[in-house]
Protein backbone atom coordinates (compact mmCIF):
# COMPACT_ATOMS: atom_id res chain seq x y z
CA UNK A 1 0.00 0.00 0.00
CA UNK A 2 1.55 3.28 -1.01
CA UNK A 3 1.46 6.19 1.24
CA UNK A 4 -1.52 8.16 -0.37
CA UNK A 5 -3.74 4.74 0.43
CA UNK A 6 -2.45 4.65 3.83
CA UNK A 7 -3.64 8.18 4.68
CA UNK A 8 -7.04 7.74 3.51
CA UNK A 9 -7.47 4.39 5.65
CA UNK A 10 -6.51 6.72 8.62
CA UNK A 11 -8.91 9.59 7.30
CA UNK A 12 -11.78 8.66 8.87
CA UNK A 13 -10.11 8.22 12.45
CA UNK A 14 -8.07 11.44 12.15
CA UNK A 15 -11.32 13.49 11.42
CA UNK A 16 -12.89 11.91 14.63
CA UNK A 17 -10.19 13.26 16.24
CA UNK A 18 -9.98 16.76 14.72
CA UNK A 19 -13.63 17.06 15.25
CA UNK A 20 -13.95 16.36 19.07
CA UNK A 21 -11.00 18.83 19.22
CA UNK A 22 -12.22 21.26 17.72
CA UNK A 23 -15.86 21.25 17.24
CA UNK A 24 -15.60 22.62 13.65
CA UNK A 25 -15.93 20.64 10.76
CA UNK A 26 -14.16 22.34 8.57
CA UNK A 27 -11.13 23.33 11.05
CA UNK A 28 -10.95 20.15 11.66
CA UNK A 29 -11.02 18.94 7.46
CA UNK A 30 -7.67 21.84 7.69
CA UNK A 31 -6.15 20.07 10.44
CA UNK A 32 -6.38 16.85 8.75
CA UNK A 33 -4.82 18.01 5.27
CA UNK A 34 -1.88 19.65 6.86
CA UNK A 35 -1.46 16.43 8.33
CA UNK A 36 -1.38 14.98 5.05
CA UNK A 37 0.61 17.64 4.18
CA UNK A 38 3.17 16.91 6.63
CA UNK A 39 3.12 12.67 6.00
CA UNK A 40 3.68 13.41 2.50
CA UNK A 41 6.91 15.53 3.47
CA UNK A 42 7.91 12.81 5.86
CA UNK A 43 7.72 10.26 3.01
CA UNK A 44 9.85 12.33 0.81
CA UNK A 45 12.95 12.16 3.55
CA UNK A 46 13.94 8.81 4.27
CA UNK A 47 15.48 10.14 8.15
CA UNK A 48 11.73 11.32 8.72
CA UNK A 49 10.29 8.21 7.14
CA UNK A 50 12.50 6.44 9.80
CA UNK A 51 10.97 7.86 12.58
CA UNK A 52 7.67 6.39 11.68
CA UNK A 53 7.36 3.46 13.27
CA UNK A 54 3.64 3.05 13.91
CA UNK A 55 1.85 5.01 11.34
CA UNK A 56 -1.66 5.90 13.22
CA UNK A 57 0.08 6.74 16.34
CA UNK A 58 2.05 9.22 14.01
CA UNK A 59 -0.59 10.49 12.18
CA UNK A 60 -2.64 11.20 15.62
CA UNK A 61 0.47 12.43 17.29
CA UNK A 62 1.00 15.44 14.19
CA UNK A 63 -2.83 15.81 13.99
CA UNK A 64 -3.11 16.77 17.88
CA UNK A 65 -0.17 19.16 17.59
CA UNK A 66 -2.13 21.14 14.75
CA UNK A 67 -4.98 20.87 16.66
CA UNK A 68 -3.70 22.23 19.52
CA UNK A 69 -1.95 25.43 17.81
CA UNK A 70 -5.59 25.72 16.18
CA UNK A 71 -7.76 25.91 19.61
CA UNK A 72 -5.02 28.39 20.78
CA UNK A 73 -5.97 30.61 18.02
CA UNK A 74 -9.96 29.44 18.28
CA UNK A 75 -10.18 30.75 21.77
CA UNK A 76 -9.62 34.82 20.58
CA UNK A 77 -12.57 34.15 17.85
CA UNK A 78 -15.08 32.44 20.31
CA UNK A 79 -14.79 35.50 22.34
CA UNK A 80 -15.93 37.71 19.61
CA UNK A 81 -18.62 35.50 18.38
CA UNK A 82 -22.18 36.95 18.01
CA UNK A 83 -24.68 35.34 20.40
CA UNK A 84 -23.85 31.84 21.64
CA UNK A 85 -21.86 29.46 20.05
CA UNK A 86 -22.18 25.78 19.19
CA UNK A 87 -20.29 23.08 17.02
CA UNK A 88 -20.81 21.81 13.78
CA UNK A 89 -22.52 19.33 13.95
CA UNK A 90 -21.84 15.84 12.39
CA UNK A 91 -25.09 14.54 11.14
CA UNK A 92 -25.71 10.89 10.04
CA UNK A 93 -29.02 8.69 9.80
CA UNK A 94 -30.97 6.86 12.37
CA UNK A 95 -30.02 3.25 12.11
CA UNK A 96 -33.13 1.20 11.26
CA UNK A 97 -31.91 -2.80 10.82
CA UNK A 98 -32.76 -2.87 14.77
CA UNK A 99 -34.28 0.11 15.87
CA UNK A 100 -33.37 1.85 18.62
CA UNK A 101 -31.73 -0.52 20.27
CA UNK A 102 -28.38 -1.40 18.86
CA UNK A 103 -26.70 -4.61 19.40
CA UNK A 104 -23.09 -4.88 22.24
CA UNK A 105 -20.52 -4.57 18.96
CA UNK A 106 -22.73 -1.81 17.46
CA UNK A 107 -22.59 0.33 20.71
CA UNK A 108 -19.04 -0.31 21.04
CA UNK A 109 -18.58 1.09 17.57
CA UNK A 110 -20.56 3.93 18.61
CA UNK A 111 -18.49 4.86 21.93
CA UNK A 112 -16.81 7.45 20.87
CA UNK A 113 -19.75 9.61 19.65
CA UNK A 114 -19.76 12.70 22.19
CA UNK A 115 -23.17 14.24 21.36
CA UNK A 116 -23.03 18.21 21.14
CA UNK A 117 -23.63 18.74 24.93
CA UNK A 118 -20.18 16.92 25.94
CA UNK A 119 -18.57 19.07 22.38
CA UNK A 120 -20.07 22.31 24.31
CA UNK A 121 -18.65 21.53 27.61
CA UNK A 122 -15.00 21.15 26.29
CA UNK A 123 -15.18 24.71 24.95
CA UNK A 124 -14.99 25.41 28.35
CA UNK A 125 -11.29 23.37 28.76
CA UNK A 126 -8.03 24.99 28.18
CA UNK A 127 -6.31 23.79 25.05
CA UNK A 128 -4.20 21.60 26.34
CA UNK A 129 -6.81 20.14 29.00
CA UNK A 130 -8.91 19.36 25.78
CA UNK A 131 -6.23 17.64 23.93
CA UNK A 132 -5.67 15.35 26.97
CA UNK A 133 -9.31 14.69 27.69
CA UNK A 134 -9.89 13.64 23.65
CA UNK A 135 -6.82 11.65 23.54
CA UNK A 136 -6.92 9.75 26.49
CA UNK A 137 -10.75 9.39 27.53
CA UNK A 138 -12.35 8.95 23.76
CA UNK A 139 -9.16 7.59 22.46
CA UNK A 140 -7.20 5.67 24.82
CA UNK A 141 -3.65 7.47 23.79
CA UNK A 142 -1.12 6.84 26.30
CA UNK A 143 -0.30 9.65 28.64
CA UNK A 144 3.35 9.43 27.20
CA UNK A 145 2.11 9.84 23.97
CA UNK A 146 0.17 12.82 25.41
CA UNK A 147 2.54 14.56 27.27
CA UNK A 148 4.99 14.41 23.77
CA UNK A 149 1.91 15.89 22.21
CA UNK A 150 1.49 19.00 24.86
CA UNK A 151 5.67 19.35 25.38
CA UNK A 152 5.24 18.07 28.84
CA UNK A 153 5.76 15.27 31.30
CA UNK A 154 3.10 12.34 31.62
CA UNK A 155 2.68 12.93 34.79
CA UNK A 156 1.53 16.79 34.09
CA UNK A 157 -0.58 15.46 30.98
CA UNK A 158 -2.33 12.88 33.36
CA UNK A 159 -3.23 15.88 35.67
CA UNK A 160 -4.73 18.28 32.55
CA UNK A 161 -7.11 15.12 32.14
CA UNK A 162 -8.19 14.47 35.45
CA UNK A 163 -8.89 18.74 36.07
CA UNK A 164 -10.91 18.00 32.25
CA UNK A 165 -12.64 15.40 33.75
CA UNK A 166 -13.92 16.52 36.58
CA UNK A 167 -14.87 19.78 34.36
CA UNK A 168 -17.21 17.62 32.05
CA UNK A 169 -18.80 15.71 35.02
CA UNK A 170 -19.46 18.32 37.05
CA UNK A 171 -22.93 19.44 38.33
CA UNK A 172 -24.03 22.33 35.94
CA UNK A 173 -23.02 19.96 33.16
CA UNK A 174 -26.24 18.17 31.37
CA UNK A 175 -26.12 14.60 31.28
CA UNK A 176 -26.61 12.46 28.54
CA UNK A 177 -27.13 8.42 29.67
CA UNK A 178 -29.94 7.46 27.59
CA UNK A 179 -29.89 4.70 24.56
CA UNK A 180 -31.55 5.73 21.50
CA UNK A 181 -34.50 3.83 22.41
CA UNK A 182 -35.06 6.43 25.26
CA UNK A 183 -33.98 9.22 23.58
CA UNK A 184 -37.45 8.35 20.98
CA UNK A 185 -39.82 7.68 24.09
CA UNK A 186 -38.25 11.20 25.31
CA UNK A 187 -38.06 13.45 22.53
CA UNK A 188 -41.89 12.52 21.42
CA UNK A 189 -43.21 13.12 24.38
CA UNK A 190 -41.27 16.39 24.02
CA UNK A 191 -42.42 17.25 20.70
CA UNK A 192 -46.16 16.10 21.77
CA UNK A 193 -45.71 18.45 24.99
CA UNK A 194 -44.71 21.40 22.84
CA UNK A 195 -46.91 20.95 20.40
CA UNK A 196 -49.84 21.36 22.82
CA UNK A 197 -49.08 24.07 24.44
CA UNK A 198 -49.13 23.68 28.00
CA UNK A 199 -46.65 24.51 30.08
CA UNK A 200 -47.48 21.99 32.81
CA UNK A 201 -46.81 19.31 30.67
CA UNK A 202 -43.57 20.53 29.02
CA UNK A 203 -42.05 21.39 32.17
CA UNK A 204 -42.78 17.35 32.72
CA UNK A 205 -40.44 16.36 29.97
CA UNK A 206 -37.72 18.39 30.88
CA UNK A 207 -34.85 18.21 33.94
CA UNK A 208 -35.38 20.93 36.78
CA UNK A 209 -31.70 22.27 35.57
CA UNK A 210 -32.26 21.69 32.22
CA UNK A 211 -30.46 24.01 29.48
CA UNK A 212 -31.72 25.54 26.02
CA UNK A 213 -28.29 27.08 23.81
CA UNK A 214 -29.19 28.55 20.37
CA UNK A 215 -26.41 29.27 17.82
CA UNK A 216 -27.86 31.70 14.67
CA UNK A 217 -24.04 33.02 14.14
CA UNK A 218 -25.81 36.16 14.42
CA UNK A 219 -27.56 35.20 10.94
CA UNK A 220 -31.42 34.77 12.44
CA UNK A 221 -33.00 36.22 15.86
CA UNK A 222 -31.56 33.72 19.02
CA UNK A 223 -31.61 33.92 22.64
CA UNK A 224 -27.92 35.85 23.77
CA UNK A 225 -27.47 33.82 27.23
CA UNK A 226 -28.47 29.88 27.77
CA UNK A 227 -32.52 29.59 29.00
CA UNK A 228 -31.81 27.26 32.11
CA UNK A 229 -34.52 25.76 34.36
CA UNK A 230 -37.54 23.53 33.41
CA UNK A 231 -39.90 26.55 33.36
CA UNK A 232 -38.09 29.38 32.24
CA UNK A 233 -36.93 26.50 29.02
CA UNK A 234 -40.40 25.04 28.71
CA UNK A 235 -41.69 29.05 28.26
CA UNK A 236 -38.94 30.10 25.76
CA UNK A 237 -39.86 26.70 24.12
CA UNK A 238 -43.27 27.54 23.52
CA UNK A 239 -42.71 30.96 22.37
CA UNK A 240 -40.79 29.29 19.66
CA UNK A 241 -43.58 26.92 18.69
CA UNK A 242 -46.03 30.20 18.93
CA UNK A 243 -43.88 32.49 17.05
CA UNK A 244 -43.33 30.19 14.17
CA UNK A 245 -45.65 31.52 11.91
CA UNK A 246 -44.14 35.11 12.40
CA UNK A 247 -40.79 34.12 11.92
CA UNK A 248 -41.15 31.08 9.20
CA UNK A 249 -43.12 31.39 5.37
CA UNK A 250 -43.40 28.12 4.38
CA UNK A 251 -44.09 24.30 5.17
CA UNK A 252 -40.99 23.13 8.05
CA UNK A 253 -39.89 20.02 7.18
CA UNK A 254 -38.12 17.55 9.71
CA UNK A 255 -36.68 13.73 9.72
CA UNK A 256 -34.87 12.20 12.77
CA UNK A 257 -30.95 12.31 12.97
CA UNK A 258 -27.95 11.47 14.92
CA UNK A 259 -26.12 14.65 15.51
CA UNK A 260 -22.55 13.49 16.87
CA UNK A 261 -23.84 10.43 17.77
CA UNK A 262 -27.18 11.36 19.66
CA UNK A 263 -30.75 11.69 18.50
CA UNK A 264 -32.07 14.91 17.13
CA UNK A 265 -33.71 16.32 14.04
CA UNK A 266 -33.06 18.02 10.80
CA UNK A 267 -35.40 21.01 10.17
CA UNK A 268 -36.06 23.14 7.56
CA UNK A 269 -38.37 26.05 6.12
CA UNK A 270 -38.40 29.45 4.71
CA UNK A 271 -37.30 32.66 6.95
CA UNK A 272 -39.45 35.58 6.48
CA UNK A 273 -37.86 37.65 4.51
CA UNK A 274 -37.13 34.41 2.19
CA UNK A 275 -34.00 33.25 3.01
CA UNK A 276 -33.78 28.90 3.57
CA UNK A 277 -33.84 28.58 7.11
CA UNK A 278 -31.87 25.01 7.90
CA UNK A 279 -32.10 24.10 12.07
CA UNK A 280 -30.23 21.11 13.61
CA UNK A 281 -31.60 20.11 16.89
CA UNK A 282 -29.88 17.84 19.21
CA UNK A 283 -30.60 16.80 23.02
CA UNK A 284 -29.14 15.10 26.05
CA UNK A 285 -31.30 12.97 27.71
CA UNK A 286 -31.13 11.23 31.18
CA UNK A 287 -33.12 9.47 33.46
CA UNK A 288 -36.19 10.14 31.69
CA UNK A 289 -35.97 14.03 31.00
CA UNK A 290 -34.52 16.31 28.61
CA UNK A 291 -31.49 17.90 30.26
CA UNK A 292 -30.17 20.07 27.20
CA UNK A 293 -31.73 21.05 23.87
CA UNK A 294 -28.81 22.92 21.31
CA UNK A 295 -30.67 24.52 18.27
CA UNK A 296 -28.06 24.93 15.22
CA UNK A 297 -29.23 27.55 12.83
CA UNK A 298 -26.00 29.51 11.74
CA UNK A 299 -26.05 28.53 7.95
CA UNK A 300 -22.26 28.57 7.80
CA UNK A 301 -22.59 25.14 10.17
CA UNK A 302 -25.13 24.00 8.20
CA UNK A 303 -24.81 24.83 4.43
CA UNK A 304 -22.79 21.38 3.64
CA UNK A 305 -26.01 19.12 4.56
CA UNK A 306 -28.29 17.60 2.28
CA UNK A 307 -31.65 19.31 1.82
CA UNK A 308 -34.64 17.69 3.42
CA UNK A 309 -37.63 15.80 1.03
CA UNK A 310 -41.49 15.91 0.60
CA UNK A 311 -41.40 12.89 2.60
CA UNK A 312 -39.84 14.34 5.36
CA UNK A 313 -42.88 16.43 7.45
CA UNK A 314 -43.66 18.28 11.12
CA UNK A 315 -43.11 16.10 13.45
CA UNK A 316 -40.29 14.17 12.84
CA UNK A 317 -41.72 10.28 12.36
CA UNK A 318 -39.51 8.58 14.86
Amino acid sequence: MDGAAEFEAERGHLMAVAHRMLGSRSEAEDAVQETWLRYAKALADPADRAQIRELRGWLTTTCSRICLDVLRSARVRREAYPGQWLPEPVVTDVPVADGFAPDPAERAVRADQLGTALLVVLERLAPEQRVAFVLHDVFAVPFATIADVLNTTPAAARQLASRARRAVTGPDVPRHTADLAEQQRVLSAFVAAAESGELDRLVQVLAPDVVVIGDSGGHFPAARQPVVGAEAAARFILGLFRQAARYYNGPLRARPVLIDGVLGWQAETVFRDGRPYRMITSFAVHDGRVTGVFNQVNPEKVAHLSGLGADDVWPPRW
